[in-house]
């Protein structure tokens, strides 16, 4: 038995419809090859507990716990390339929003304000943002307080409701609710964009055979590109994957360190 989640943009029907479709696509494709492939993606187990279970087939995971923490426990499979603006295939920046109404027009206006961050350990929300804010901190400190909301979605709200002024948004969620719920967006608006990266990647467990990771990323490319699973695709905003390595993501550990160079190792 093995077990199969696309939690990390799981967040709306559409697209919970749309993982499930795809999943059916790489499913069969994968018992075609010999390997089994479970009927439905995992729901319950949370998306971060899901990573080191030893009966993993396919998740997908944030880049920077990948470099801190998981590197060396999974395997990398592919990395989704997007179409949504805010990058180019796998490479995306975050979006830094503010409330509409804010008079804060750069980066280093947004000084003495307060933040919301989803995760301390996620990219988007967090690493991409500290490497903008680096250069204009002083003594280790830029904001006059941080919020952990717990999630992209929880931070919009915050900026949106006055909780927080300003916060770092994942550019693919921010696709994914432009096109499927905009609603979920009225009242903010883009200040500006954080340095790149190299997107969320799909990964297996340690233990998975160089034929089983050959067989996921030719079900994963085939499905994206198969006519009769367009519709999915293009709900997710999927046009294909990547074949990226450790040294690709090392990148974003490179923006922490830099981050720490210029004396702000954390968000504050």
């Amino acid at each position: 038995m093995r077990r199969a989640s696309l939690a990390m943009y799981d967040m709306l029907p559409p697209v919970q419809a749309a993982n499930d479709s795809l999943w059916q696509g790489i499913a069969s494709r994968l018992e075609a090859a010999g390997f089994y492939a479970p009927d439905a993606l995992d729901r319950v187990v949370s998306y971060h507990d899901i990573w080191l279970m030893p009966d993993l087939l396919l998740a997908q995971t944030c880049g920077y716990p990948y470099v801190t923490a998981l590197r060396g426990k999974v395997r990398l499979v592919a990395t989704p390339a997007f179409s949504f603006a805010g990058g180019h295939g796998t490479e995306r920046v975050s979006y830094v929003i503010v409330r509409q109404d804010s008079p804060h027009r750069d980066l280093a206006a947004l000084r003495g304000s307060v933040v919301a961050i989803n995760e301390w350990g996620s990219n988007s929300g967090m690493n991409l943002l500290r490497a903008a804010i680096a250069p204009h901190a002083i003594g280790g400190r830029f904001f006059s307080e941080v919020r952990v909301t717990g999630g992209h979605l929880p931070s919009i709200a915050a900026v949106q409701g006055g909780e927080a002024d300003v916060a770092s948004i994942d550019t693919v969620t921010w696709g994914l609710l432009a096109r499927h719920a905009p609603a979920m967006l009225d009242g903010v608006r883009i200040l500006s964009e954080t340095p790149s990266g190299p997107g969320l990647p799909y990964i297996t467990r340690l233990d998975a055979s160089d034929a089983e990771v050959g067989a996921l990323r030719a079900a994963i490319a085939e499905t994206i590109a198969d006519p009769a699973y367009g519709a999915a695709a293009d709900a997710l905003g999927l046009s294909g994957i990547e074949i990226l390595t450790d040294a690709d993501y090392d990148r974003l550990d490179a923006l922490r360190r830099e981050a720490e160079r210029l004396g702000y190792p954390i968000i504050a």
